[in-house]
């Protein structure tokens, strides 16, 4: 993030890097940019300038705070996990795309020995499952009233209201990266390979038809696009929306990498900031072909949809037994109560989308549509286990169950209405991972937004 003075030494560095595009009055780079990116969202009826007013000066500082602690900056992942579509082993060879795993020792024990759902009841066995041995251990740890519990949340992880494929968090292949250490950056990883994995999510698993060519892709023909809007256009909203939730993390993520890019690199140190080349390449409407503008849109239709998953499940965070246990006392319940405030931060926005449009049609097709809906997720969930970029695929993985989580929020509504104040939830349930996956992802999210502001501020100053 570079504000501030950060900020202006960052323009230094941004000047370097301006591309040769097309120039014109004062202030065209930020217009060609953002030009629509403005006024009511597609498909909503909140508007772009709400939404950075709400999450750049109310909710983004509180839940950049919330996400800095260890609860939430500790993540279980297997980034060994065999590509299961194509023959690929291999891997990227730069140095920043390697992740660095926690030692078990510098994980807090509460995190390390408590590693399945909490309820009231699972925390009340907390310290006993603290002298586990084995990391991540469960069964010989529990009663066995508390390990048929366990039993019956698996097998909820299991049923039709999953929407990712989760690691097994068991697996000796399965460590713990602290996400602050290991920030989402450009590192690099580009060409034929990362290509392939965008294409694999859009062409195979967004409903596409293939004689629907998407702008900007190979064999896009020269409609500018047409057939691929009048396609999307006619679809039903849920398509239409999976198609602009896959667009705007694919947006986010190159705001990510736009935004902390590495400037300098020598013997002495490093600077990251942003590359105003690298942002206009991906956004800016001549480039782009007019593509780069409603990628931003569909950045703030998918902040729209995770900020009401966020909004939804507040009852299950707010129960007395919930804990977020590290093994300290204090702190844990210094970071509910932070937690608490970023959702009700969240469910005091006032123009939320309304997901009642979801699926309201005849009940039969409806369920069957929900579950396409679900398995094409899943799917793109698998393929984060074939990027070939370690730090890339950790975000990767980590966002699409973030995002897999709010999706199962926001169709489990009847159940969360059903938690009681105390004792467990068999109805709807979330592990830690999925805990951890969905606030992090927002926070991608929520960063993105706010980095936007900083690249308009950049662009405004072009001449």
């Amino acid at each position: 993030m570079a504000a501030g003075g950060a900020l202006l030494r960052a323009l230094g560095f941004a000047a370097l890097l301006l591309p040769a595009l097309p120039r014109g009055s004062p202030g065209s780079a930020e217009r060609r940019c953002f030009c629509q990116v403005t006024g009511h969202l597609d498909d909503c009826t909140c508007d772009v300038e709400t939404i950075d007013a709400f999450n750049n000066y109310k909710l983004f500082p509180r839940l950049n705070q919330l996400l800095e602690s260890d609860y939430f900056r500790y993540y279980k992942v297997n980034l060994k996990k065999p590509c299961p579509f194509w023959n690929d082993n291999s891997h990227c060879g730069i140095r920043d795309c390697a992740v660095k795993p926690c030692p078990s020792d510098e994980v807090p024990d509460g995190i390390r020995s408590a590693g399945y759902k909490y309820s009231e009841e699972a925390n009340s066995r907390a310290e006993e499952c603290e002298e586990a041995n084995r990391l991540g251990a469960v069964d010989e740890s529990l009663s066995k009233e508390t390990q048929q519990a366990v039993l019956q949340w698996t097998w909820h992880d299991d049923s039709s209201d999953s929407f990712c494929e989760a690691d097994d968090i068991h697996s000796p292949d399965a460590e713990y990266v602290d996400l602050l250490l290991n920030p989402e950056r450009y590192t690099g990883y580009k060409g034929p390979d990362a290509w392939k994995i965008w294409n694999s999510i859009y062409e195979e698993n967004c409903f596409k038809p293939q004689n629907v060519k998407r702008p900007l892709t190979s064999g896009r023909g020269d409609d500018g696009g047409q057939m691929f809007y009048k396609w999307l256009k006619g679809v039903c909203v849920e398509k239409r929306a999976f198609y602009r939730l896959i667009s705007g993390l694919h947006a986010s993520i190159n705001i990510h990498l736009s935004a902390r890019y590495l400037l300098q690199d020598t013997w002495s140190e490093k600077k990251w900031g942003p590359n105003v080349t690298e942002f206009q390449q991906r956004f800016d409407e001549v480039v782009t072909r007019g593509e780069g503008p409603r990628r931003l849109k569909n950045l703030y239709f998918l902040y729209l949809i995770e900020l009401r998953a966020l909004s939804k499940v507040l009852p299950f965070f707010e129960r007395p037994g919930f804990q977020l246990y590290t093994g300290n006392q204090s702190h844990d319940a210094e970071i509910k109560n932070l937690l608490l405030e970023v959702l009700h931060l969240a469910k005091s926005f006032p123009l939320h989308f309304d997901e009642n449009s979801f699926f309201a049609g005849n009940k039969k097709e409806a369920a069957k549509l929900k579950e396409e809906v679900r398995l094409h997720f899943k799917n793109i969930s698998k393929i984060m286990d074939c990027v070939g970029c370690f730090k890339c695929r950790l975000w990767g993985k980590l966002q699409t169950q973030g995002l897999g989580t709010a999706l199962k929020i926001l169709f489990s509504e009847s159940l969360i209405e059903k938690i009681p104040e105390s004792g467990p939830s068999y109805g709807f349930q979330l592990t830690r991972q999925e805990i951890v996956a969905l606030f992090n992802a927002f926070g991608r999210i929520s960063t993105s937004v706010r980095e936007l502001e900083n690249f308009r501020a950049i662009l405004r100053t072009m001449r």
